[in-house]
């Protein structure tokens, strides 16, 4: 926390756990796969961080692949949710390439709801737009925790 913060990068602080390049800690943005693995009394969890950022999407390919389970990261700014699930968005490219190769378990996480003034009303809407759009791909929406 405190080394992201000297950076002027103190927002970044979680992501630092797992971004371990300098590139990726000076440009906040995850560049490779990073694996963090721990036990639970029922499981042996390895969490993949893979890359969301285009030009890396070759990396993000490698993680999803030795996957079970994705968290699909949804941005609630506004545009930037919107960017997300165009046609060529990000988001949508996410979901789809995670059902391809094998990812049957979804987890649809909604970030930046701050900037929305944590409004239901968005909230509510981005369910709804992308409950629309994973069924397409081939999640059942109701299935899908958010």
């Amino acid at each position: 926390e405190k080394e992201a913060a000297e950076l002027g990068k103190g927002s970044f602080k979680y992501a630092w756990v797992l971004d371990k390049l300098k590139a990726e800690r000076e440009r906040g943005i995850t560049i490779d796969i990073a694996l963090w693995k721990f036990e639970t009394p029922k499981y042996y969890v390895t969490v993949i961080d893979a890359p969301g950022h285009r030009d890396f999407i070759k990396n993000m390919i490698t993680g999803t692949s030795q996957a079970d389970c994705a968290i699909l990261i949804i941005a609630a700014g506004t545009g930037e949710f919107e960017a997300g699930i165009s046609k060529d968005g990000q988001t949508r490219e996410h979901a789809l390439l995670a059902y391809t190769l094998g990812v049957k378990q979804l987890i649809v996480a909604i970030n930046k709801m701050d900037t929305t003034k944590w409004s239901e009303e968005r909230y509510q809407e981005i369910i709804k737009e992308t409950s629309n759009f994973i069924k397409k791909v081939g999640y059942n929406p109701k299935t899908v925790p958010f």
